[in-house]
């Protein structure tokens, strides 16, 4: 109720006439200790919860808001108070908001989907859920089929003693890698489809990347598991009768025409062309993103009201994932505001260094570097705006970019979704899917431990991509 409070206070303030115009900061003239509140923010995620855990837990919205007001008290002091509204009403309408809702409809709808029967968490099983889930997550997103699956594949290994690595793996596979062949997928690749990237582009080029990426991550799952399975101290449930066999199906079934409403209004919101646009404190926002948001509450609500309770209490559906998702990345999407601005500037910036990485001497794009700065900022950044930047470094022009570069959209594409998963703030539904393990009681690893899963696992097999493709 406070964040709505707050929302509309700040939606107000943003309509004075006093602070109509939008100050887009020039990243060429800022110093690299505006990235300190972003810096401060990530390490807090990193840190916090290894050295402070009860802290963190009860104060996390707090040390969030504390490093926010450490750009925002600035920004005022120095670009003043129009300046400041500007960025924040910007953040807020043209990125936050609608990144929120879509993640809030996903998470309801897909909390609203109960996968009953009796599942017993063997190798071959995980490794079919988690298969499955890479097929999915390109076709209601990374977030829709984390949240749809992520439960019962706890709870099919709730036996089990070791399960921290099914969850790495799920994060891995489901949570990233598997979103990167349709513009649905993933955020970054549905930013291209709003540029102008054709709709079937990603399938066609990065089908290739993906099913090698895919495919060994599911063979290495599968030995790792039978490995651990075979050493579990915990024993096996004694095999059940026919008849005490719970029946596989679905309770909650009208969440599934949820989700196909979902994804309607995504692929809407893509291709309808209106001029009728809204603006507020120099941020415009067009009418098909507004009817997108609006019926996505609106789904979120139906889907509420609609669903029987006990649905939810047989999912544990509760708010805590989302609520730390939301005010994590509310922090997150301002005080990478400047660090944004600073990329943007190309080589007159303080990171000129990045962008002179990504070009050859003789000025043609460098694929490999495309690949790995994409994928390096996009680890620690927010995927989505590192691919525009990337993708505006290239040239910006999708026509272009979709044939005469399109080694280097492959690669920029491929960073942005697949590096994503190296660690939890790479992508949103990486925290979500810790939040759920962690109220289950899987002991996940703090935020460097993860990290040790996924350069010992993922950094060796974008090596060996990069020397095959980039």
């Amino acid at each position: 109720m406070k964040m709505v409070r707050f929302a509309a206070i700040t939606g107000l303030l943003a309509m004075l006439p006093a602070w109509a115009q939008a100050a887009e900061l020039n990243g060429a003239s800022l110093g690299v200790a505006w990235a300190i509140p972003f810096a401060g923010l990530l390490l807090s995620i990193a840190l916090m919860p290894l050295l402070a855990p009860n802290f963190w837990h009860h104060h996390f919205g707090k040390v969030t808001a504390a490093w926010a007001l450490a750009f925002l008290m600035p920004l005022v002091l120095f670009y003043g108070m129009g300046a400041a509204v500007a960025n924040f009403v910007h953040a807020l309408l043209a990125e936050y908001l609608p990144f929120v809702i879509l993640l809030t409809a996903l998470y309801v709808v897909a909390g609203g989907i109960y996968i009953r029967g009796s599942l017993t968490g063997t190798p071959l099983l995980n490794t079919a859920i988690l298969a499955i889930g890479a097929v999915l997550a390109s076709f209601m997103g990374t977030t829709g089929a984390s949240m749809l699956l992520i439960r019962p594949l706890i709870r099919a290994n709730a036996h089990r003693s070791k399960v921290v690595h099914i969850v790495v793996f799920f994060i891995f596979i489901v949570s990233n890698a598997g979103g990167s062949l349709t513009p649905l997928g993933d955020p970054p690749l549905f930013l291209g489809f709003l540029k102008g990237v054709d709709f079937s582009w990603t399938l066609l080029h990065i089908w290739p990347q993906a099913l090698f990426l895919v495919g060994v991550l599911l063979a290495m799952f599968f030995v790792l598991d039978t490995w651990l399975c075979k050493n579990d101290s915990n024993q096996l449930p004694v095999a059940q009768s026919a008849q005490a066999r719970e029946a596989m199906g679905f309770d909650g079934k009208l969440n599934f025409v949820w989700l196909a409403v979902v994804v309607g209004l995504v692929l809407l919101s893509g291709m309808w062309k209106s001029d009728v646009v809204f603006t507020m404190a120099g941020t415009e926002v067009g009418l098909p993103g507004v009817v997108r948001d609006v019926g996505l509450i609106a789904v979120a609500v139906l889907s509420l009201l609609l669903t029987p309770q006990s649905v939810h209490a047989s999912n544990q559906f509760g708010w805590g994932p989302m609520q730390e998702v939301a005010k994590l990345f509310a922090g997150i999407f301002l005080t990478i505001i400047p660090v944004i601005a600073m990329l943007k500037a190309g080589v007159d910036g303080p990171f000129g260094a990045v962008v002179r990485a990504v070009t050859n001497p003789d000025g043609t794009p460098n694929v490999a570097m495309y690949f790995w700065a994409t994928g390096a900022l996009s680890s620690f950044l927010d995927n989505a705006p590192t691919y525009l930047v990337f993708f505006n470094t290239a040239g910006g022009d999708p026509v272009v970019l979709m044939t005469a570069l399109a080694p280097t959209l492959v690669a920029i594409s491929a960073g942005a979704v697949f590096m994503g998963a190296n660690s939890y703030i790479g992508n949103a539904p990486n925290l979500m899917v810790k939040a759920i393990a962690e109220d289950r009681g899987v002991a996940m690893p703090s935020f460097f431990g993860y990290m040790l899963w996924s350069v010992g696992i993922l950094v060796p097999l974008f090596v060996v991509m990069t020397f095959i493709w980039f």
